[in-house]
């Protein structure tokens, strides 16, 4: 499945007249591994609620192999294209409940073998099932909460900072999950992400492309390897030495 970006815009919410991002211009073909960095308020964590249609925007058009967002089911287009938060939401109920839930809203079995081996790749394996989801850690919320989307057997995942309250082995699980993940196929069809990170060893590791988002812009659309070799622009630099001398 490829999505194509054509020109997205979108407005301050509370600026009149001024843009978060104009003109974003890209698209996601099959087997990407998409980092998308940037500085706090460039719009990131917007652009991915954009593309997965929880967030209107102002002036472009999102494809999705050749067809318009408009002409789609949100709730179809949400099942091939699934947005996961930083700050996931947990339903009322148990982790069994939770872990139900996208069989109960698409009407389909619930795969209980396939939850149980997420389960265990992201290291809640032994959680009891029964245990409300509200009482979880942080941590732990944001791991079901990628588990649960997986269970909709996306195409592509949008991913909004999810291992941000992971401890390093915790963290290296889910990556290790998602690189799996994106290396098979869903009824045949191959996977791509799209992956809000600050940690830039992350993006390294979990990457084959880098956006890059700066000036209300989408900067630089780059292989990973040259982005942090030679970026192309002085705000991409400044952006990653900015980080790198901040863990000095």
């Amino acid at each position: 499945m490829q999505m194509q970006l054509k020109n997205i815009s979108k407005s301050k919410f509370d600026v009149q007249g001024e843009w978060l991002f104009r003109e974003i211009a890209a698209e996601i073909r099959p087997n990407d591994r998409i980092a998308l960095l940037g500085g706090s308020g460039q719009g990131k964590s917007t652009l991915l609620r954009i593309l997965s249609l929880l967030e209107p925007f102002d002036h472009g058009t999102v494809l999705m192999d050749g067809r318009s967002s408009t002409e789609w089911m949100p709730q179809s287009w949400r099942k091939k294209v699934t947005y996961v938060a930083q700050k996931p939401i947990m339903r009322s109920g148990s982790i069994a409940f939770n872990l139900q839930t996208v069989s109960m809203l698409h009407g389909g079995p619930f795969e209980e073998e396939l939850a149980r081996r997420y389960m265990e790749a992201v290291e809640l394996g032994r959680a009891d099932w029964n245990k409300q989801a509200a009482d979880l850690s942080g941590g732990e919320q944001q791991r079901l909460a990628l588990v649960r989307s997986l269970m909709l057997r996306p195409e592509i995942l949008l991913l909004d900072e999810i291992t941000s309250s992971l401890d390093p082995g915790s963290k290296q699980a889910v990556e290790k999950l998602l690189l799996e993940w994106v290396s098979e196929a869903t009824n045949g069809a191959a996977r791509s992400y799209v992956w809000i990170t600050h940690d830039l060893e992350q993006a390294r590791a979990v990457s084959n492309q880098v956006w890059f988002m700066a000036e209300g812009c989408l900067l630089e659309r780059t292989e990973t390897a040259a982005f942090f070799q030679s970026p192309a622009t002085e705000q991409a630099r400044v952006f990653i030495r900015g980080i790198q001398e901040g863990k000095r």
